[in-house]
């Protein structure tokens, strides 16, 4: 075969895909159209033929004599009783097809008892067939006990004209072929049925991949925006409510505090929208991406400033090799620092000290952040169980890196500690 008629074979392949698309949908429609098909084509095939001649099979003298003195002859009206019998089971072959095969074989004994041979007899292969592929596997025992005791029968009623052992090896090997060809497609079936379950369920993991991967996003979005908001809002209060307290007594002070507010929203407002540029929706050409580095260590000291610009002493040290750490675990570090910084400034108040430590040791990072608590009514006390939103987004940056973050009283403050595992994940040093 050339590869012009493969290629001529498609649209022949996919007509007959689509056509048998419409039967299968025309069968779940209206299934008693084919269960009524297969009895009528029975009925022409199998059963009109001996009506018409008005006797069974080798009832008319064409056989060897032995042969034909094997079978009985029926009246017409008989005849087709039995094939009645035989042939119109077969409506209920797939909604009931062990009640089915049981009223075929029990009229199929009935026959055989009587030492007729009808052409119709073919309806016990298409019961078994049938029950093989419709009914319950647990029914196949006694489905094949059954067909072995009546086949047995009809060896026995022709062994005058062919041996026992020849005949049966020659109906239950018609047996056994309507048996695998029913479970064949029943595997078939049920390997089908399996691939579109799966499809479908990898297609429902697909959209809820789809689905946390957002959520993780908005996650990572919403911590982004509360270190930023969070944090410069509270040295833009502070540094405000200072301000104000020294507009009257100290106006270059309160000079000073305004430059610095400024300073600060401006920071805030670059740092929002980088972030929010990953959610704004393009309207028009897309414009050339305002970008700017991630904050890493070295932005620490410039957050510190801030800090102590509006009113918290601030003692940073670090030890070890921090130079080395990546991108994603330096701003890991700040985000923590931050909002630890933050809630210091926002608890202990102006006046305040903080102690901060970021030591690299081996393959862990630790980072200590201690403050002194508030030196007056300035700073609100805070209790044991008290968890806002930023110790959580704190534990979930650490988690990233197999850390974990505790936050506990110390004496009049309070102690902050991130312990981060920087081991790469498939274990290499």
């Amino acid at each position: 075969m050339t590869t012009d008629d493969l290629s001529g074979m498609g649209p022949l392949v996919a007509r007959l895909g689509r056509a048998g698309q419409r039967l299968r949908h025309a069968d779940q429609a209206r299934p008693w159209v084919l269960d009524t098909a297969v009895v009528v084509l029975v009925f022409l095939m199998f059963c009109l033929p001996d009506l018409l001649h008005g006797h069974g099979i080798a009832g008319d003298g064409d056989g060897p004599r032995r042969f034909r003195l094997a079978f009985t002859r029926l009246p017409v009206a008989g005849m087709l009783a039995l094939q009645t019998g035989l042939v119109l089971p077969l409506l209920w072959r797939r909604r009931a097809p062990a009640v089915a095969f049981g009223a075929v074989a029990a009229v199929f004994v009935v026959q055989w008892s009587l030492g007729a041979a009808l052409r119709a007899d073919v309806a016990l292969f298409v019961a078994l067939y049938s029950l093989t592929l419709h009914g319950r596997l647990r029914q196949l025992p006694w489905a094949c006990v059954v067909m072995a005791g009546a086949l047995g029968l009809v060896a026995a009623r022709v062994s005058a004209a062919v041996s026992v052992w020849d005949a049966l090896f020659f109906l239950l090997s018609t047996a056994t072929a309507a048996l695998a060809l029913g479970l064949m497609i029943r595997i078939r079936r049920a390997q089908l049925a399996g691939l579109r379950d799966r499809a479908a369920r990898l297609e429902i993991e697909r959209d809820q991949r789809g689905r946390l991967a957002v959520a993780a996003e908005r996650a990572r979005v919403a911590r982004e925006m509360h270190d930023i908001v969070g944090h410069n809002l509270s040295v833009i209060i502070t540094l405000a409510d200072a301000g104000a307290y020294a507009a009257g007594a100290a106006p270059e002070r309160g000079e000073e505090a305004l430059h610095l507010i400024g300073d600060t929203g401006r920071q805030a407002l670059g740092e929002l929208r980088r972030v929010l540029g990953v959610l704004r929706e393009a309207d028009g050409p897309p414009a050339e991406p305002e970008l700017s580095p991630q904050p890493g260590l070295a932005d620490i000291d410039a957050l510190c400033e801030g800090v102590r610009a509006a009113g918290l002493e601030v003692v940073y040290r670090t030890a070890g090799d921090t130079d080395a750490l990546d991108s994603g675990v330096q701003l890991t570090v700040y985000r923590i620092v931050q909002e630890a910084l933050t809630n210091t400034l926002k608890h202990a108040g102006v006046g305040a000290r903080a102690n901060l430590a970021i030591v690299v040791e081996d393959a862990r990072l630790t980072i200590t952040v201690q403050d002194s608590g508030p030196l007056g009514p300035a700073g609100r006390p805070r209790t044991a169980n008290e968890e806002g939103h930023g110790l959580v987004g704190m534990r979930e940056r650490a988690a990233l890196y197999g850390g974990h973050v505790s936050a506990s009283p110390a004496g009049a403050g309070w102690t902050v500690r991130a312990d981060l595992d920087l081991t790469p994940e498939d274990g290499a040093r």
